[in-house]
């Protein structure tokens, strides 16, 4: 029996990570075994790209190049975690999928959306996420938080969570306009509420696959 694959998205400083660990947690307490994944990243090739799309450096890589490096990660990451751990029946939690492709690099970058969706539907072989929770943080929060976050932990914002303020507005109308066109997928969550708060909602979002 396949299992199930649920997706985390939405703009930086949403507290995907976290919400991704606590529903790993409450799912394997339901008897479910979960493998927990992230994009970029998930196998060794892909957390290599990881560092090249998100680190700031010399020659950075351009708009077109920075898709075929998110779409490699994919494919990658789809044909060696996701898909053989749907077939053995585990559910599989990701931290971002095809999702954040179309709202940074589609509505963020100005790639044409359709156009990703192709591309997108070339790397997964169609695989689509049974439910995606968008963590939603308008842009103000979303600075505060990062700049806590970089505070405590002496980092500097990757290249992404740096880019400009009309930036990440247009990314965030982008993963509401994607959330309006499949709503029976799409979970839209504020997620400037507390953690526990969040949590309990995911939670309940969870149940319905469950069932």
């Amino acid at each position: 029996m396949r299992g199930k694959f649920i997706t985390f998205e939405g703009p930086e400083g949403g507290g995907k990570s976290t919400q991704v660990q606590a529903l790993a947690d409450w799912l394997r307490k339901q008897g479910k075994a979960v493998v927990v994944t992230r994009e970029p990243g998930g196998t060794r090739l892909a957390e290599l790209i990881r560092g090249l799309v998100r680190d700031e450096m010399d020659d950075p890589p351009v708009t077109r190049c920075e898709v075929l490096l998110f779409l490699a990660s994919r494919a990658q990451v789809v044909s060696q975690v996701i898909r053989p751990a749907l077939a053995r029946g585990d559910w599989v939690v990701c931290d971002r999928f095809a999702d954040s492709t179309f709202a940074y690099q589609g509505f963020g970058r100005g790639i044409d959306v359709q156009l990703l969706k192709n591309f997108n539907d070339f790397v997964t072989e169609g695989l689509v996420p049974d439910m995606t929770l968008l963590l939603d943080v308008p842009p103000e929060v979303s600075r505060e938080r990062l700049a806590a976050r970089q505070a405590a932990t002496a980092a500097t914002g990757d290249r992404i969570e740096t880019a400009g303020e009309m930036f990440h507005r247009r990314l965030r109308e982008g993963f509401f306009e994607l959330a309006h066109a499949e709503p029976k997928r799409f979970v839209v969550i504020d997620a400037t509420q507390a953690v526990e708060k969040v949590a309990a909602i995911v939670q309940d979002a969870a149940r319905r696959l469950l069932g």
